[in-house]
């Protein structure tokens, strides 16, 4: 084996080590004759089980460099592997696809259905995959993970902050992500109810899943393994 092919395989091997790698990532959006640079050259590695968080001003990059995370936009520049995998440049049907069955997702505004039961809307995932049968069964069960079995014919309007996130929570877990993304999950929640949500994300981290969190609370970011810091498009060292 020649030392281009030795290089190769060492990289490979490394790259498996990550669930997620960055590499020179980039984002820069255009408003009118204005490149703004929301993102310069982030290189970051997470490993698969963390609990990271991120956090930096308003402004600073974290929310766009979550975007990217979870395939919602495509980076100008660079490369993310999720799982290996290069997804840096898929098709918008592709990325989808990804999402659906790779990630979960967490909102601040917990993003629910307003008309649909707490049941109905953690099968989403499922149901955007084609998959109705034992749907149901399998959203049931995540609504018990959270300790909502008892309210899942419940809409959003008749359920308090804490019970909505926790919703969305089943909802991101369904369809069992390789990692979840969550941005500012106590963001919308008074202090008790976002310590019960906190605590439900560090069962979980404890169970063994991946987690990047966005929060600017430095209480809430405690709670993960990792913070990493942002500040004008960038990591900070």
């Amino acid at each position: 084996m020649n030392q281009e092919a030795r290089d190769k395989k060492q990289e490979s091997r490394e790259t498996d080590q990550w669930i997620i790698e960055t590499k020179n990532l980039s984002r820069t959006y255009r408003l009118g004759d204005t490149e703004v640079h929301a993102l310069r050259g982030v290189d970051v590695r997470i490993a698969s089980g963390e609990f990271v968080a991120l956090m930096g001003a308003s402004g600073s990059g974290k929310s766009t460099l979550l975007h990217l995370l979870g395939c919602l936009d495509t980076p100008t520049d660079g490369v993310y592997r999720l799982e290996s995998e290069d997804v840096s440049r898929l098709s918008h049907r592709a990325r989808a696809d990804v999402r659906n069955r790779r990630i979960g997702f967490i909102f601040q505004s917990f993003n629910l259905l307003g008309r649909a039961s707490a049941l109905d809307n953690a099968m989403l995932p499922l149901l955007y995959r084609g998959r109705v049968k034992g749907a149901a069964q399998q959203a049931m069960e995540a609504l018990a993970r959270v300790g909502l079995a008892a309210r899942a014919s419940h809409r959003p309007r008749e359920m308090s902050g804490g019970e909505q996130q926790r919703v969305a929570i089943a909802r991101a877990l369904v369809a069992d992500p390789a990692i979840v993304l969550a941005d500012e999950p106590t963001g919308n929640l008074d202090s008790r109810t976002g310590e019960e949500i906190m605590q439900l994300l560090s069962a979980l981290h404890a169970e063994g899943r991946t987690i990047v969190m966005v929060t600017h609370d430095d209480h809430v970011a405690s709670y993960a393994g990792r913070i990493l810091r942002m500040k004008d498009g960038r990591l900070e060292s």
